[in-house]
């Protein structure tokens, strides 16, 4: 099992759920490029932080450590990068268990309403993100937990101790920019949606995948789920009411019981 964290956060995101797959599966759980505490290279957004850059460094993860028929998991980025990771090598793939950002939702992105809430998204694009929060504990811990505030749903109570782990990843100069290099390159839902087409049918993507949709995710509403048959050839979809962005945290036992229920259809499969 390789579990790919979000933004804005690093591999602690799975620090509850890892442990609930020991006897079950080995875990890994990698930071990502730019995130806690991989690599901060000044290097090339599209080359390196984009989704096909993400992905490149996941697969080399893998195969330096033999890594073969992966049940991968993700929620934010990491989704992405997962699914690019099964799209580009399906060989290392079993299956993916994926929340959002998830293919589909098309220009509807740059409706009132998504732009409102993707406004993030300009911001990191601007050398001002970072002259007025890199490396500044403060900042960072305020930018950091609004997010974690408003993205989250409305049974989830943020941890302070979460946001205090976060500051200290994000804060030393370089991290916070290194971690908003992914919204400079085409991995930016934004520009990620709006130059989106559906493959055709024979292409869609056809490694077994089950997609759990937060009902309270105010960046990824749930109406643009109406539209992943054009873009997965097999696949389940669970709504998750209740539950906003950050799935592994707020949905732990379904995130696992997916996983778990994945990984035994594909071994009957098999």
């Amino acid at each position: 099992m390789v579990l790919l964290h979000g933004w804005p956060g690093d591999r602690t995101d799975y620090d509850a759920l890892a442990p609930l797959l020991e006897g079950f599966a080995d875990v890994v759980v990698p930071d990502l490029r730019g995130f806690g505490e991989s690599d901060k290279h000044a290097a090339d957004a599209e080359e390196v932080y984009s989704g096909s850059g993400q992905a490149r460094g996941v697969i080399a993860l893998m195969d330096e450590l033999g890594i073969r028929d992966a049940v991968l998991g993700g929620y934010d980025v990491g989704s992405f990068v997962a699914q690019t990771v099964a799209a580009m090598r399906p060989d290392l793939v079993r299956a993916l268990v994926v929340s959002p950002p998830l293919p589909g939702a098309g220009a509807r992105v740059l409706e009132l309403e998504p732009v409102k809430e993707f406004w993030y998204t300009s911001f990191h694009n601007l050398n001002l993100a970072g002259e007025l929060v890199d490396g500044r504990p403060e900042a960072v811990r305020a930018y950091l937990r609004h997010f974690w505030c408003h993205w989250s749903g409305p049974e989830y109570v943020v941890d302070e101790r979460r946001i205090d782990h976060l500051t200290e990843m994000y804060s030393p100069p370089g991290a916070f920019v290194a971690s908003v290099m992914w919204y400079r390159s085409s991995g930016n839902p934004v520009t990620a949606y709006a130059r989106e087409t559906a493959p055709a049918l024979a292409d869609r993507l056809a490694v077994p995948t089950t997609i759990l949709w937060q009902e309270n995710d105010p960046i990824f509403p749930v109406s643009w789920s109406d539209r992943l048959d054009d873009f997965f050839s097999d696949y389940t979809f669970e709504r998750l009411s209740a539950v906003g962005h950050f799935t592994p945290l707020e949905a732990t036992d379904r995130f696992v019981s997916a996983i778990r229920e994945r990984t035994r259809v594909t071994e009957a499969r098999s």
